[in-house]
């Protein structure tokens, strides 16, 4: 199976449409997992309304960048979370390099510092089978799956609206 690539004026074309759907149909709160290559995607995903999304092909950075295109982002709590390091690659001085790269994304989209929430890794698992979908990437990156909780499009003013 290979996805079908979107041509539309102002969408990324790395974005397949299934993934545009799942966007689209995730409400307030809603959230969605980008998984690397090592995240157990089809066993998690499988938990989720929308199963897993194939991106193979695609690292998490340009997922994001993509996705933070369309996406608002929760603001009304830590609308994004990594997978926190176990304690023996912490003490066995592992890094974890991507999540700067995540966080000025996510900070570039927002235009503002967004805090980024450390989950343990089998608490991670747990959130993930609650997500609305997971995205099955190519990340290689150690450490590299993220949660991103949906916020809301809207009027900031009741005023606004009327």
């Amino acid at each position: 199976f290979f996805p079908v690539m979107t041509i539309l004026k102002g969408i990324p074309a790395c974005l397949p449409p299934e993934l545009l759907l799942a966007l689209a149909k995730m409400g307030h709160g809603d959230e969605l997992v980008l998984a690397d290559a090592n995240f157990p995607s089809d066993s998690v995903g499988s938990h989720t309304p929308c199963n897993v999304i194939r991106c193979d092909g695609l690292g998490i950075p340009q997922l994001l960048e993509a996705i933070l295109s369309l996406l608002p982002l929760d603001m009304t709590c830590t609308p994004c979370a990594v997978m926190q390091m176990m304690p023996m690659h912490v003490e066995a001085g592992w890094q974890t390099p991507i999540w700067e790269v995540y966080q000025g994304l996510i900070d570039a989209a927002e235009g503002q510092s967004i805090e980024m929430e450390q989950v343990e890794r089998f608490a991670f698992y747990e959130r993930a089978k609650k997500a609305y979908v997971v995205v099955a990437t190519g990340e290689t990156a150690l450490y590299g799956n993220l949660i991103l909780k949906k916020g809301v499009i809207g009027s900031s003013s009741a005023a606004d609206s009327a």
